[in-house]
């Protein structure tokens, strides 16, 4: 799958079939987040791979947003330092993931971006580190038709060289 086909079809994947990743596609999935780029290089990121049956039940259970983490084959755990570009470059390197996922055929929906410090102690975060969020993953449970999103008309949120200016590219 090319690259602008997988940003259009990827929809949230929040259930799970009974079926692990292969560790190549897992080696594939962080690769993605650790080859994006970074403000000034600074890579303020850390991941953390779960695969541990048990452990995927306890995030499940300390991420309020996140409860379907318990039942992925696979979490990737985000961890950022505090710095200025970090929540932006772990952003980019979670859409990188996301979508290297997606083109093997593997669903992942983004878990947190706050109220994950119950979980540091599972992962052995540091104090001093932030986990920022934890992406499960795994093949979708149910067939999910691809593309099928709703969003409002892009002329009511792209703009041509002024707010003002609809984009009708």
């Amino acid at each position: 799958m090319n690259v602008y086909e997988a940003i259009h079809t990827m929809l949230a994947v929040r259930s799970y079939a009974d079926k692990p990743i292969p560790a190549d596609a897992v080696r594939r999935i962080v690769e993605a987040g650790w080859l994006t780029g970074s403000s000034m290089n600074m890579q303020p990121w850390h991941f953390i791979v779960v695969e541990e049956r048990a452990t995927l039940r306890q995030l499940g259970a300390l991420a309020r947003s996140g409860p379907y983490i318990a039942e992925a084959p696979l979490a990737i755990a985000v961890v950022i330092e505090r710095t200025t570009y970090a929540v932006s470059d772990a952003s980019r390197a979670i859409q990188s993931m996301m979508l290297a996922a997606w083109a093997e055929g593997i669903g992942s929906n983004w878990v947190g971006f706050h109220g994950l410090d119950a979980a540091k102690p599972v992962l052995g975060v540091p104090e001093t580190l932030d986990l920022f969020a934890i992406i499960p993953f795994g093949y979708p449970a149910q067939p999910i038709g691809k593309g099928k999103k709703r969003r409002k008309p892009l002329e009511t949120v792209a703009h041509r060289e002024r707010f003002d200016q609809p984009f009708t590219g």
